[in-house]
């Protein structure tokens, strides 16, 4: 199954979940379980997303956020916010950006930007990091986005995809 299937397999679902939510009955189990089957089959065809949202930088912004993530029955694999004003930028990584859209979209909040990035499981250990990132600066990419998501994984964003893919993964 291609990656575009996938990814609306799982907004299906995702949405089921959402809807079902609001009911009782056997149904609810099979969505979450069906949602949760096709949030793996994503995360192991390394497909991944982040996510930025824009938000209020107040007391409960990051509640209301996370509430309609969790709402549509995605996992965050990874969340970071800078933001020391009135506004604070929220990044955000989710397997399939399609059901957090629309969850949040029925909140008034909006994505500001959505960018495919590459995900690289590592060992938990000093230097791993700086490997990496001496990898990607010998192959040329400039990075554009870093930071760390769940199980000892480090997440890479930059306008050269491909190339980075390569440098972190050794293969060309």
């Amino acid at each position: 199954m291609d990656q575009g299937r996938f990814r609306r397999v799982a907004h299906t679902f995702a949405r089921c979940r959402a809807e079902v939510k609001r009911t009782s009955g056997p149904e609810v189990g099979l969505c979450n379980r069906l949602a949760a089957t096709a949030g793996r089959l994503l995360s192991d065809a390394r497909m991944a997303f982040d996510l930025t949202i824009d938000v209020e930088n107040s007391p409960g912004a990051l509640a209301e956020v996370t509430g309609a993530v969790s709402d549509a029955g995605v996992n965050l694999a990874a969340a970071t916010c800078i933001g020391n004003g009135e506004r604070a930028e929220l990044h955000i990584l989710v397997p399939h950006p399609e059901a957090v859209r629309h969850a949040l979209a029925n909140t008034h909040i909006a994505v500001s930007r959505e960018r495919e990035v590459v995900v690289v499981d590592v060992d938990d250990r000093p230097g791993v990091l700086a490997d990496l990132a001496r990898r990607v600066a010998k192959a040329g990419v400039n990075l554009e986005l870093v930071y760390i998501a769940t199980r000892n994984r480090v997440v890479f964003g930059a306008a050269d995809l491909d190339a980075l893919r390569a440098a972190v993964t050794g293969s060309r």
